[in-house]
């Protein structure tokens, strides 16, 4: 183990072999899912990106639009609060920067969601979502039924910004998979439309139909799958779930908050998906703790430069 030193003029690279050489104690973890990440981008054909929608309400949602249309990653996997956050950034939803010690009595008076330190108006969010969704349903082929992916693709179509990640995934062609669609504005949008508008027909399991298409057809192909899974439930466990069906993983990366020693998905480390057959025994896999909103712009950044997108 070397010591480090600062030079204010180097490079992302060179920032990661300096936290290298710092090695403890998540230093040299960062800077192994870069070194296992950017394998991944040369070796494996199904590149997974997993998060939680808490994360879109913050500036990270033009990251992640980023790593979409750099071709970093061509299946995503998230929750609904993602597409919620989405529609409503995608939208000219106002978002604030707001403080964990605001008196939450004072912003329901003031008609404020507060998530973290980040203030929400209510008028941007629910209403501005539900508008949104209800005029795309409007415009949707009432001759067959539609996927929760088919559904987000038309979103993503009809949003004018940069920094949407529906948008990038649309003209990507990357398919956006959400398994716990009803668990938000966006679902519950399509519950109170679908029950007056009873000619849309909603088939979820064609979602689960074309993430069986990938994992099958990888495993048939001898193809080697990634994961960067940012944050824990049901993003994580879906991805990993599917990975088992190809008996795992190839190169897996965490970043998390979660500890381990409760038991929980979220917690869980890639040496426990070994034993359910959801990462391979000899797969490379690395967790790094910490925030998500710090670790991960410097993650990307790095596979950018690694692969000569500087």
């Amino acid at each position: 183990m070397r010591d480090a030193r600062v030079d204010p003029r180097m490079s992302i690279s060179e920032l990661l072999r300096l936290y290298s050489d710092i090695h403890g104690f998540m230093a040299g973890h960062l800077a192994r899912a870069v070194e296992i990440l950017s394998e991944a981008l040369r070796e494996a054909r199904w590149r997974f990106l997993a998060f939680t929608g808490n994360l879109v309400s913050t500036g990270l949602r033009g990251v992640l639009a980023q790593a979409i249309r750099e071709e970093l990653f061509n299946v995503i996997v998230t929750t609904c609060g993602t597409i919620d956050h989405d529609i409503a950034r995608g939208t000219g939803g106002k978002y604030y920067k707001g403080f964990f010690e605001a008196d939450d009595r004072r912003l329901r008076e003031l008609g404020i969601h507060r998530l973290g330190n980040i203030f929400i108006p209510v008028e941007e969010y629910g209403p501005r979502i539900e508008k949104f969704v209800y005029q795309v349903l409007d415009e949707l082929d009432r001759s067959r039924a539609w996927g929760i992916r088919e559904i987000l693709h038309e979103i993503g179509r009809r949003i004018d910004d940069e920094n949407s990640i529906l948008r990038a995934a649309y003209e990507k062609k990357v398919g956006v998979y959400v398994p716990g669609w009803l668990d938000g504005a966006f679902g519950t949008a399509l519950f109170t439309y679908t029950r007056t508008h009873k000619d849309l027909r909603i088939d979820p399991f064609r979602d689960e139909e074309e993430l069986a298409e990938i994992v099958f057809g990888a495993a048939s192909r001898n193809e080697k799958t990634a994961a960067l899974i940012i944050g824990g439930g049901i993003s994580k466990h879906h991805t990993i779930w599917w990975n088992q069906f190809k008996e795992g993983l190839d190169y897996a990366v965490y970043v998390t908050t979660a500890v381990e020693y409760d038991g929980s998905l979220s917690g869980a480390h890639p040496r426990e998906a070994i034993s359910w057959g959801k990462l391979r025994p000899e797969a490379k896999h690395i967790v790094v703790y910490g925030d998500a909103t710090i670790l991960v712009p410097l993650i990307i950044a790095g596979l950018l430069e690694a692969s000569g997108r500087r």
